[in-house]
């Protein structure tokens, strides 16, 4: 499993890990090394000293020349009879401690004799102690600098990588103009990251910018054709015509008006994503929530009807705030034809709040795991529809359109499941309402 420190902390672990290896191993060996000399300088000096006495001071007579902290003992002497506590030696160099007192025991064995050397350690143990205590408090020591040093180099090692991160961070604030990054690094890991981003940044700004060319060409370029059928069905509406053709030149220039009308949207959101502002002339008057409702059930009540839907615009309280018609037409046209695509028998209702309305029908509804990926484009309900289980009409556009309108006026849009079946979209307004102007 990956870690979840922070990178610089792992420096540091990594540091001080490292230190406490290394020192430790050292550490150990100094100790190791003092006991091994210990052991082999004094028992081989002892072993001189008591080859000594046995041979030399003994067969002449004399008495053992030792220094004050060394006693000789001798098994066949009873002068130097050996103690009870030290008669169970084994044979060659020990060391025994005596509470805060050390001695270093030598025994040697000729002809059935034990011969046994005692020698006070006390001062050499004390050097000892000491020398260990110097060796563990190098150790701390050690470690303590290794994690001073793991910062400080922790904090060089991450602060290009930190400034990186400050001016990616808020490069969305300036990625039309946006300089390169790379040049300002040297050739290493960190300039390598950095130019990385500034190619990803590039392919972003070039696909956000054909995006928005696209998008803008298109919504102005359909201005001219829907410009010749308007004035067409001008001319057409003074000529005469029978009641079924009427019927459907009217269609068209209803239709035409909403082509319009939705050229004008793309191209608002296009301009402020390139940060250019709107002229309050590309919109007509602002409408009230009520009026526009009014206008679109008019529009809808004849395609509900023939998928024989009780179609309902019902006011449970007024609402004195106007918006921009264009933008609320659409949001409302788009909600109830998703509840016409998705509606096969039952009711679809409009219903008018303060500050708000709601889309309510009674169709198969939306899973919860899907209620948020619905707005995303080219995304549609997994839930047949119809007789026949097929699936809605259209690409997946509608919802997202939808939400990039409520996004752009500060609307709020949700969605639910109401509780006897169907779905529930929500649009609530903000308390300062956007005019047509906004």
């Amino acid at each position: 499993m990956a870690s979840k420190q922070p990178f610089a902390r792992r420096i540091v672990i990594a540091f001080v890990l490292m230190t406490m290896l290394v020192s430790g191993v050292f550490s150990l060996s100094i100790v190791a090394v003092v006991h091994l000399i210990e052991e082999r300088l004094i028992s081989e000096e002892m072993q001189r000293d008591l080859d000594s006495v046995i041979h030399g001071d003994l067969k002449r007579g004399h008495s053992p020349r030792l220094n004050a902290k060394t006693m000789f003992y001798a098994s066949n002497l009873p002068e130097y009879a050996i103690p009870e506590a030290y008669k169970g030696l084994d044979e060659g160099f020990t060391e025994l401690l005596d509470g805060d007192q050390a001695f270093y025991a030598y025994v040697q064995e000729i002809n059935g004799v034990r011969y046994l050397l005692i020698q006070d350690q006390g001062e050499f143990e004390a050097h000892e102690r000491a020398l260990f205590s110097v060796v563990f408090a190098g150790f701390i020591l050690a470690v303590l600098g290794a994690w001073g040093l793991g910062w400080v180099m922790a904090g060089r090692v991450m602060a290009p990588v930190s400034r990186l991160a400050q001016q990616v961070r808020h490069r969305d604030q300036l990625l039309p103009l946006a300089p390169p990054l790379a040049p300002e690094y040297p050739d290493d890991e960190v300039g390598q990251l950095a130019a990385a981003f500034d190619g990803t940044l590039g392919h972003l700004r070039q696909t956000l910018e054909r995006e928005r060319l696209f998008t803008s060409d298109v919504s102005h370029e359909l201005r001219t054709p829907l410009m010749v059928i308007a004035t067409s069905c001008e001319l057409l509406q003074q000529a005469p015509l029978e009641t079924h053709q009427r019927e459907q030149l009217m269609r068209i220039v209803h239709a035409s008006g909403e082509m319009r009308e939705l050229a004008q949207i793309f191209l608002q959101l296009a301009r402020e994503k390139a940060g250019e502002k709107v002229n309050e002339s590309d919109f007509t008057v602002s409408v009230g929530l009520a009026q526009e409702a009014e206008h679109q059930c008019g529009h809808w009540r004849e395609s509900m009807a023939g998928k024989c839907l009780d179609f309902e615009c019902l006011v449970e309280s007024e609402d004195d705030g106007r918006y921009n018609p264009t933008l609320l037409g659409t949001v409302m046209s788009n909600l109830l034809r998703n509840a016409l695509h998705y509606t096969e028998h039952g009711h679809v209702r409009l219903i008018l709040e303060t500050g708000g309305f709601r889309v309510e029908d009674s169709g198969p509804g939306i899973p919860e795991d899907e209620q948020e990926s619905i707005f995303q484009p080219f995304i549609r309900g997994s839930r047949a529809r119809g007789a026949r289980g097929a699936r809605g009409e259209g690409l997946g556009l509608g919802l997202s359109l939808v939400k990039r309108i409520c996004a752009h006026q500060g609307w709020r849009i949700t969605v639910d499941n109401l509780p006897d079946g169907g779905s529930r979209f929500r649009v609530e307004f903000k308390e300062v309402k956007r005019s047509a102007s906004a």
